[in-house]
């Protein structure tokens, strides 16, 4: 090679022409160029993908690509080509690896706490009412209600569940959803439960949009619902805005959703189930009349924007969390997909000039993408190795016990099922546990009732604490960098919105 002058390298041209080369020099060149303090975030959209460690997005990339005919590994999720990104560090107070309280009032409050505990700081104990008091922290979301943005939560779980509810209730046990749950300590203490808080948030003028599932904690018992103090919480949410010249409407289904007129509707209420909302894959194959995430975030946006001091909106894909513990990585990796086809959804209905969007996870699992598959190698099928040559051996590959294995696979959990073309990942839940090693010749292991074989016997597959991963574009974006404790989102979206905490 001749020798370089200072600032230059010369490369053989086998290497400078190459594809790889020339699409890195152009992304580099793409980052340098927004390298530079942006504007203020009028509007602030974060992101969360509930469980969606590393390894999850890149068996959703290339499970997105092979479903678009390409190999899949080349493949980039919407937000995974976002100019700034960084690797966010998870754990709890008092845990290695976290819980969704834990990880979710971090970013939302700028502390970090113990598991269980939402928006309640380490001086608390879990399920303890008295020890919350005057241990209560504020939000990310409280911040923005006071400065007179609009606001809006969404989630694919139920809107009462761990991550939603890290946006505006702060309560010392994440199982708190409705009156039901409370423990008599907690009703002698005036705790309220989530619920409760939500249709009763008492900054600027209350939360302008919900959509998502879990309908019966807002619901009294003989209706149906988990309430045992007879109200209907639906109903005061409602009445709460009588009298205000304001536009409300509360909707039960996706069909309800499309035909709303959003550009006069200016409170915005959707409980699309009862409980959690369906996984994708069981919503597009049952026909079940619920939204999308994309198609609930465009709807957001929709009113939210019409507030010209800005919003803040986060958006949660809760049931990638859900397919993970019940071992099924088809409908993890599908509702991934679902997630990043919203992203790619709000990127298009925004400025990025005056907004900053977030794409995060709230911790991991302990998924694997394992063997030495060829490459183009279905993501979700066996494994099929390749001797170098270029041209795929024969049949799956064997482990050492002589059986075929997949490329994906969980280090705890429930273990293997065939439930064929069931979609619905909880239905696994439905039968004993079936860890250790299993012949899966013969099975279609590519099915969504397929879930995946699991090396540690539980009742349920856990998170994991390695780090996740934060990626961001538009207004503030540059401010994501390197690696980060999770409590310092909060912080970025605060100095990206000019959002001052005060004492």
């Amino acid at each position: 090679m001749a020798a370089a002058n200072a600032g230059s390298v010369a490369l053989p041209a086998y290497q400078s022409s190459s594809d790889w080369f020339a699409d890195g020099e152009t992304r580099m060149a793409e980052k340098v160029e927004l390298m530079r303090e942006s504007n203020r975030a009028k509007n602030v959209i974060l992101f969360v993908g509930d469980g969606m460690g590393i390894s999850t997005l890149t068996a959703a990339r290339i499970l997105q690509g092979q479903m678009a005919g390409e190999d899949g590994e080349e493949n980039l999720l919407s937000f995974e080509a976002f100019p700034y990104s960084a690797l966010v560090k998870t754990y709890n107070t008092n845990q290695q690896t976290p819980d969704s309280a834990g990880t979710m009032t971090a970013m939302m409050s700028g502390v970090k706490n113990k598991a269980g505990m939402i928006n309640i700081s380490s001086k608390g104990l879990r399920a303890d009412c008295a020890s919350s008091k005057g241990n209560e922290l504020n939000t990310f979301l409280d911040l923005m209600e006071i400065t007179g943005r609009s606001t809006g939560i969404i989630s694919t779980a139920r809107v009462t569940h761990a991550t939603p509810a890290a946006t505006y209730a702060r309560v010392p046990e994440r199982n708190w959803e409705s009156d039901d749950g409370l423990t008599e300590e907690a009703r002698e203490n005036g705790c309220k439960d989530i619920a409760d808080q939500l249709v009763s948030y008492g900054y600027g003028d209350g939360i302008d949009v919900i959509l998502g599932g879990g309908r019966r904690h807002f619901l009294p018992s003989e209706e149906g619902g988990k309430r045992q103090d007879g109200r209907d919480l639906t109903v005061e949410w409602q009445q709460r805005y009588e009298g205000a010249d304001v536009q409300v409407a509360y909707l039960q289904n996706g069909t309800e959703l499309a035909a709303q007129d959003l550009t006069s509707t200016d409170k915005l209420m959707g409980l699309f189930t009862s409980s959690h909302m369906s996984y994708d894959a069981d919503r597009a194959a049952s026909g079940s009349d619920e939204p999308t995430i994309a198609e609930m975030t465009e709807s957001a946006i929709q009113v939210l924007e019409k507030n010209d001091k800005g919003f803040f909106l986060m958006v949660e894909s809760g049931r990638i969390d859900h397919a993970h513990h019940a071992g099924n990585a088809y409908n993890a990796l599908h509702d991934a997909v679902a997630f990043s086809d919203a992203v790619q959804a709000a990127v298009d209905a925004v400025n990025l000039d005056e907004t900053l969007i977030l794409v995060t996870a709230d911790h991991s699992h302990v998924f694997t993408i394992a063997g030495y598959p060829t490459k183009g190698n279905p993501i979700l099928g066996r494994v099929v190795t390749n001797d170098g040559s270029g041209a795929p051996e024969e049949g799956a590959a064997q482990a050492g016990d002589g059986m075929p294995y997949t490329t994906l696979g969980y280090t705890n959990g429930l273990g293997f099922a065939d439930l064929g073309d069931e979609t619905d990942a909880d239905a696994r839940y439905a039968s004993a546990a079936d860890a250790g090693r299993k012949d899966i010749s013969g099975i279609d292991v590519e099915a969504p009732g397929y879930h995946q074989e699991a090396l540690v016997p539980m009742g349920s597959e856990t998170h994991a604490g390695e780090d996740i991963s934060l990626h961001a574009v538009g207004a503030g974006a540059w401010l994501v960098q390197g690696t980060i404790e999770q409590n310092a989102l909060f912080h970025i979206m605060a100095r990206a919105a000019v959002v001052s905490p005060g004492k």
